[in-house]
């Protein structure tokens, strides 16, 4: 649970979803997702800083540029999580049609 705090909590910020969202799109360096940001180079790195620590996604070297991308495990994490809600929401609504039908 500790781990999906903090991915939590790196997606609560908007900036930091706005440049995961970019990030959708494909892999970027630090300078293209700044690109139409209202928040520096720098400022753009260390909410990378922050994603990469909540395993949302990861970088590479290329030349002197880092590259980043979503990083699908950290991803898939998260939406199994989400998807624990959902099972139990479907179990409840199945027990609920279940016992409408019976009564």
């Amino acid at each position: 649970m500790a781990d999906m705090a903090r991915t939590l909590t790196a997606l609560a910020d908007p900036t930091r979803r706005r440049v995961f969202e970019r990030l959708a799109r494909g892999p970027q360096a630090v300078g293209e997702l700044a690109r139409g940001l209202p928040v520096s180079r720098p400022a753009v790195s260390q909410h990378l800083a922050v994603l990469k620590a909540a395993g949302l996604v990861t970088d590479r070297a290329e030349g002197t540029r880092r590259i980043y991308q979503i990083d699908p495990n950290g991803l898939g994490a998260l939406g199994a999580w989400l998807d624990r809600f959902w099972d139990e929401a479907l179990a409840a609504f199945k027990e609920e049609t279940e016992r409408g039908s019976r009564g």
